[in-house]
Order: structure tokens, then sequence, then C-alpha cells
């Protein structure tokens, strides 16, 4: 049987990749003002999601437009939480008032590297998310914090892998600042992809080989070459797998 994988991509950040990449894959997560985005951008990505039948999602993130999202913020579990369900909300009366119905929701930039890591802080916004909005899954990295507490809370969840991130042992995502935590090259890049979907596996900065459960892959529209680099993976992985969202209702 041929196995089933996403190709997600985050949208609406103001890329200018967003047309190109949406005949290429099965999920995307729209920016919904935390880190970017705007009320217009948040419409033509669900257009986009509706004309090319893929399926949407909410990507939230600390409120820090500035520095992307990408800032690490100390900040109470509580106020996060709120700023997660908030931004969730302004896409989703934007989305009800397009027809679109939204999936899911993957968190961004560091706040997702936070609540992969902490317990209580993956607890404390999936809560909040189940409470407002209860039907949506959470699209996450597997064995992590984020999916012990989406189980916790018996929330459906689907295991996400970064096409173009480098993987410590631990296997978590080597931080931005360190050399080599964005995978540069595009057949590095495809043959990560085609060893997970091949071989169920990663392959770690330091060389440890880490299993892996990933049902969909991260495709990001903001590096360097984006679409050429999405093309390529998606038709290499096709000979491997139908490309296909779980993520649908």
């Amino acid at each position: 049987m041929t196995p089933m994988i996403d190709l997600n991509a985050d949208l609406g950040e103001g890329a200018g990749t967003d047309d190109a990449l949406f005949p290429l894959i099965s999920s995307a997560s729209v920016a919904c003002g935390g880190h970017a985005g705007d009320s217009e951008s948040m419409k033509r990505a669900l257009a986009g999601c509706a004309e090319h039948g893929v399926v949407a999602g909410a990507h939230p993130s600390f409120i820090d437009r500035e520095n992307f999202g990408r800032l690490r913020m100390d900040q109470p579990y509580a106020r996060t939480a709120e700023e997660v369900v908030a931004q969730i909300g302004t896409l989703a009366e934007i989305a009800a008032g397009q027809g679109v119905a939204l999936a899911y929701v993957k968190l961004h930039g560091a706040l997702a590297n936070m609540a992969a890591e902490d317990d209580a802080l993956a607890l404390a916004v999936f809560g909040a998310v189940q409470r407002d909005f209860p039907s949506l899954a959470v699209l996450a990295m597997g064995a992590t914090a984020q999916e012990r507490a989406a189980k916790h809370l018996s929330m459906r969840g689907v295991s996400e892998a970064y096409a173009d991130r480098a993987y410590g042992s631990d296997g978590l995502l080597v931080s931005r600042t360190m050399p080599g935590a964005v995978i540069t090259d595009p057949d590095s890049v495809v043959n990560q992809c085609v060893r997970l979907i091949r071989d169920r596996e990663i392959v770690a900065i330091d060389g440890t080989v880490l299993p892996t459960r990933a049902q969909s892959i991260c495709l990001h529209g903001d590096t360097p070459d984006a679409v050429a680099l999405a093309q390529k993976i998606s038709g290499a992985l096709k000979a491997f797998a139908s490309i296909a969202s779980p993520l649908r209702s």
C-alpha cells in the first residue's frame, strides 16, 4: 500500500511565494497576526486553500512582528495561551466568512520550539485551544511536549517533520543561531525528505539516527528558491508516497 504524506507550508507571511506553493501542498498553516499577517493576507491565503483544495490551519505565535516570532519570550503561560486563541479567533472569523473550515493549529517559531520543550506551556496553550476551538487538531513535531500535551488533552495530533531544518540528537530542531541549523543544499533537503518517507528516519546533525512517525513535512516559503525546492521535494516524494493531508476531516 502506497504511504501518504502531507506537504504543509506556512503561508500568509509576506514571502511572495504563496501562489506558486499552493499547487504543491496539501495543507497550509496561515499566519494570523502574531508574527505576520493581516486580514487581507488571511483572506488571500484562505481563498487559495479553497481554490486548490488545500486544508487550512491556523499558525499563531508570540505577538512579535519585529522578530518574526523567532525570539523566545518570557511571559506568563496564561497570557501566551490567550494570545494564541485570540489569533486563531481572528482567522476563524475570516474563514467562516469565506466558507472555509479550519482543521488544525500549528505553533510558529520560538513559541513552537518552547512548547516542544516545556510540557506546562504546551498544556496551557493547547488547553486554551481545546476550550475555544475543540474541533482543531494539532500539527506538531513528534516525540515532543507538544505531542504529549495533545495526547493528554485527547486532541487529535498529526506528527510533523521539517524538510530544511537540522535536528539535534534529542529530536528537537537545532537553534537557528547555530551553524547548519537551516539546510540550504537542495539535494540534502530532498534526501532528508526521501529518507523520512522511505526509511522512517531522520539523521541528526551529529549523525544520530532518529526514528520518525512523521505524517507531514513542512516546506518553508521564505527559504531561498523556496518554490523550486518545493517542486523538487514534491517530485521526489511522489515516487514513494501519495501527497494528501491526514488533517482533512
